[in-house]
């Protein structure tokens, strides 16, 4: 069931907010010990929120699409009476007395919050396999990653059991598990959802956005979380017209041979539509890229550093992280944010020529949980630089970037497209997004659990 499919179904009366998150609860206490998507179930409050929003609507009180529809929240969102982890030892018992802005939007919105949701420890990694709370699991396949470090809420969202989940994506947080979790998933423009109350890891690259089943789903999620939103939700238009780029350089360079053949079909489906594919040749990504690991290094640090004496409560790989941060000088850092501003108006210029930009959302599909490297086009890659090769750049420029599935594997993982448009052209990504997704018709294909062992 769509947001607006259930939106439809509880203004006919033919369902309640207190059903909808009734199966919601019975569906994640029933899968969730399969794939570890949650931290914290709010159980008695959801019950209680549901019931509140049923009240409303009986008055004629209508919040909107998101009216009394179960969602849940990423561990790094600050909820008021609720504890909130951010995956670390650190935080295992913090409880805020104030909900970060986008928990407030949404509940303005009148979304009922069932949980929290599980993720790479202090949202510093690619995995979502966590020391301190376990790993969390691909729907598609538990024996796979569903991505970091929004997993929890990729997964969840991925096996039905929420209409939408919130992310944060600093280096392709949101957009990786979208990619391995056949979700839809948005990196906004920089700063048009408010990362205010939302736990810090770079305050120059992170982002916070939607993770939802359909792009449709995904643009009435981000139109109650956006400061000045549009409004828009696409219905059924055309891109008759629309200037698709085509990266001719990078992009398809080092790609698993299914995401070709997915990336090829993706392609033709939008010529089919009207589109006009315009091949481009984009700037330097890998210099972008280490611009964007730069800048992460050292901005982690400085939000992590009053930490650093608790060395034994942080994982293993994020406090190697954190301690090469620390080796990077000042004037590093401003080389770094120099070469930033050359690249974002090297990349504008793309803009005169495209409308937005198709490119692959991660090389290949989801590595299995404990991988550390790849094989991709017959080399060895690292896991974490090949989960990000196509993404991490998009947050050093702050543009909007969706990701959504645009294709299977024979073994069943799903394979992901991103799509790129200009700074705060966030309705562009749905009108074009929502368009491949209906000839694409992916949307109704769901996980089937494959679980290994007793």
């Amino acid at each position: 069931m769509t947001i607006a499919e259930a939106a439809s179904a509880l203004r006919a009366r033919k369902i309640s907010s207190r059903e909808l998150t009734d199966e919601s609860l019975q569906s994640i206490a029933r899968e969730n010990p399969k794939i570890n998507a949650f931290i914290t179930i709010t159980e008695e409050a959801a019950r209680a929120r549901a019931d509140a929003m049923d009240a409303e609507l009986a008055r004629g009180h209508d919040r909107g699409p998101l009216h009394g529809l179960p969602i849940a929240h990423k561990d790094l969102m600050m909820t008021r009476g609720v504890r909130t982890t951010a995956g670390s030892k650190m935080f295992a018992d913090f409880v805020p007395r104030e909900d970060a802005v986008v928990v407030r939007k949404l509940n303005d919105a009148g979304a009922v919050m069932v949980g929290k949701t599980g993720l790479h420890e202090l949202a510093y990694g690619i995995t979502s396999n966590n020391p301190h709370f376990g790993a969390v699991r691909n729907p598609w396949d538990t024996e796979r990653i569903p991505g970091g470090s929004s997993g929890g809420s990729g997964a969840a969202v991925a096996a039905g059991l929420v209409f939408l989940a919130t992310g944060t994506d600093t280096g392709g947080s949101i957009r990786i598990p979208s990619s391995f979790c056949g979700t839809a998933g948005l990196k906004p423009t920089y700063e048009r959802v408010s990362r205010r109350g939302v736990i810090p890891l770079s305050l120059t690259l992170d982002h916070i956005g939607p993770m939802t089943r359909t792009v449709r789903d995904c643009a009435a999620a981000f139109q109650a979380m956006a400061e000045e939103p549009s409004g828009y939700v696409p219905t059924h238009e055309d891109i008759q017209g629309v200037r698709i780029g085509l990266p001719s350089n990078y992009y398809f360079d080092r790609l698993d041979a299914e995401v070709a053949t997915a990336m090829r079909s993706v392609v033709q489906a939008a010529a089919a539509l009207g589109a006009r594919i315009v091949e481009i040749r984009v700037p330097d990504m890998d210099a972008i890229n280490t611009v964007g690991r730069v800048l992460l290094l050292v901005e982690a640090v400085s939000n992590l550093g009053p930490y650093l004496a608790r060395r034994a409560d942080f994982g293993s790989d994020v406090l190697a992280l954190l301690d090469q941060g620390r080796l990077i000088s000042g004037a590093e850092y401003a080389d770094a944010q120099r070469v930033r501003r050359l690249q974002i108006r090297e990349f504008s210029k793309l803009w005169t020529e495209v409308d937005c930009i198709f490119t692959p959302a991660t090389p290949t599909p989801a590595p299995k949980i404990g991988q550390t490297t790849i094989e991709i086009a017959g080399a060895a890659e690292d896991v974490r630089l090949a989960s990000t090769r196509f993404m991490r750049a998009i947050n050093v420029l702050g543009i909007p970037s969706l990701a959504m599935p645009c294709g299977f594997t024979r073994s069943g993982l799903p394979i992901g497209l991103q799509i790129l448009a200009p700074p705060r052209q966030e309705d562009a990504l749905w009108r074009i997004g929502a368009e491949i997704e209906d000839a694409l018709a992916l949307t109704r294909r769901s996980p089937q659990f494959v679980v290994s062992g007793p």
